[in-house]
């Protein structure tokens, strides 16, 4: 079961929002990339806190980009270059609504796409 805002790994609970905001994404996706739990959350913890010092390895000068994207499962967002959807969702409204809060909590942007795949509009961090 995928952890949420509201439902974490209490190693998570003292972070400040953001920062378990991240975590809990990255610790997502790595369960879903095959990691155990006990092993996800301690690299989840780390990674997201050196997000948060703006330290992260794989940190660019670039803005990260979401896309939200059909497939035959519904809709989903997507992070750039990633094998595996970050979110996903029966409706296209609601995956546009996690896209959003997405750039409104990061530095990143959004691409939204039509169901063909061409590109509808674009979200950007202010």
């Amino acid at each position: 079961m995928p952890w949420t805002k509201e439902d974490y790994p209490q190693s998570m609970k003292n972070l400040p929002a953001k920062t378990r905001d991240k975590a809990i994404e990255i610790g997502n996706a790595l369960v879903d990339d095959g990691y155990d739990e006990g092993r996800a959350i301690p690299i989840a913890l780390s990674q997201a806190e050196k997000w948060a010092d703006g330290s992260s390895p794989d940190d660019s000068h670039s803005k990260e980009e979401y896309h939200v994207v059909s497939d035959e499962q519904g809709w989903m967002v997507k992070k750039e270059g990633s094998k595996r959807a970050s979110y996903r969702f029966d409706t296209k409204q609601e995956a546009v609504e996690k896209g959003r809060e997405l750039v409104r909590n990061n530095d990143c942007s959004l691409v939204v796409h039509l169901k063909d795949g061409s590109v509808e509009n674009t979200v950007n961090s202010k």
